[in-house]
């Protein structure tokens, strides 16, 4: 038995008073008041609601800048607060929490997407504890049912308070946060292992993808991809989603995470046809998703919304699944991206890459090797992706135990 184990066991039984977090502190809201070019021309730090949801401690060393003039009011950031996202389009990502654990002099701000919690009593909760705790299970349950909405969830401040946690003594908290320091940096390293592999391999295949597709020569015809394909733009599908409903809605996070993550609708407002080649057409700087495409596989199952792009082959010349290696991340259309603002991609921009087209037993030659690396690569992105989420379903269980107090009876 290890020591978190050991640990669970002892304080398996630990019994904790509980309290509302209305009756321990107080809520804030960020930053107001503010134009465009406060954010552009900053002069004061911001911490952003990405830095919120994707830390459990906040990154006080921040670029993002606003502008507070002298003597202006607006809230800080202190040391021990709690920041919380106010809003999101999911229900299970609402309300994700933060903890300020860095002392700094400098006043530090918060954007107004997100809210931020004071207790009254500094001295009650370590913040190395509470970043724990604010994320664990029991804690997440309570939050996520202060949220409400139909396409985008917002988080209501009256029931937040009504949420109850407990108030350990401080030297459990130090016993816990010891153990979980210790084990989420042990997770953080195999885990940014994993993912470095992971990148490295995709970042090969697509080198060796290009290389096979790289048709450079005066024998190989070419021709603009406007000339062989129908091309059409999906539409805003953000009224209609509805999870019992029969279509699939084809976004940016479909194609991208490979149809993991799926949004429904029961209308189909712009249908999909089986060989359809569907294009992600906007996307942050260096994102992974810009130009990457999604094979239809048949009629009556999905429904494109927009900032996607479908294309149909009108040429016998040319394969479809040879078109989809072709346009995926080709590269004519990454060069878009300048690693700076976001890229949107033009129809105009896309239908004029120039397309090779070499005979169609070279194509058919070229799709089974292409097909073969998908393949290769996939299992190979399953089985490390699976091995990254065994390894934080592990840190989560261990988390969970430890913050799971049962409350004190009178």
């Amino acid at each position: 038995m290890n020591t978190l184990d050991l640990l669970v066991k002892r304080l398996g039984s630990q019994r904790s008073s509980f309290k509302t977090m209305g009756e321990l502190g107080e809520f804030y809201g960020g930053v107001s008041g503010k134009s465009k070019e406060d954010f552009t021309e900053g002069n004061a730090p911001l911490i952003t609601y990405m830095n919120v949801f994707a830390n459990i401690e906040v990154q006080a060393d921040v670029s993002s800048r606003v502008r507070i003039s002298e003597n202006e009011k607006q809230n800080n950031v202190q040391f021990g607060d709690v920041l919380f996202t106010g809003s999101s389009e999911t229900l299970y990502e609402c309300g994700m929490s933060s903890v300020m654990t860095t002392k700094t002099e400098k006043k530090i701000y918060l954007n107004s997407f997100c809210f931020g919690y004071r207790f009254y009593d500094s001295g009650l909760f370590l913040p190395s504890f509470t970043k724990y705790l604010f994320r664990s299970e029991g804690i997440r349950e309570q939050i996520i049912k202060t949220a409400s909405g139909v396409t985008r969830f917002n988080v209501s401040k009256k029931k937040m308070a009504c949420v109850r946690i407990p108030i350990p003594p401080l030297e459990v908290q130090q016993q816990i946060v010891y153990e979980l320091d210790n084990f989420t940096f042990c997770t953080k390293k195999l885990t940014e292992k994993l993912t470095t592999e992971l990148a490295v391999r995709g970042k090969q295949f697509e080198y060796y993808r290009g290389e096979l597709l790289d048709f450079d020569n005066k024998e190989t015809p070419t021709t603009l991809l406007r000339e062989i394909v129908d091309f059409r733009n999906g539409k805003g599908h953000e009224k209609d989603i509805d999870e019992n409903g029969k279509y699939i809605v084809v976004n940016s996070k479909y194609i991208s995470t490979g149809g993991e993550v799926k949004k429904f609708t029961s209308k189909q407002i712009c249908p999909l046809y089986k060989d359809d080649i569907l294009m992600v057409m906007s996307d942050l700087p260096n994102g992974r998703a810009l130009a990457k495409c999604f094979l239809v596989d048949q009629d009556d199952k999905y429904s494109l919304n927009q900032r996607i792009g479908a294309f149909h082959i009108k040429s016998p010349a040319v394969r479809t699944r040879f078109l989809f290696h072709v346009l995926n991340r080709n590269r004519q259309l990454l060069a878009y991206d300048n690693g700076v603002d976001q890229t949107n991609l033009k129809k105009e921009e896309i239908l004029d890459i120039k397309i090779y087209i070499p005979s169609l037993d070279v194509q058919d030659r070229l799709v089974s090797m292409l097909d073969q690396f998908d393949s290769t690569y996939n299992d190979l992105s399953n089985s490390l992706s699976v091995e990254i989420e065994a390894r934080w379903k592990q840190y989560e269980f261990y988390r969970d135990s430890l913050l799971r107090f049962k409350e004190l009876t009178a």
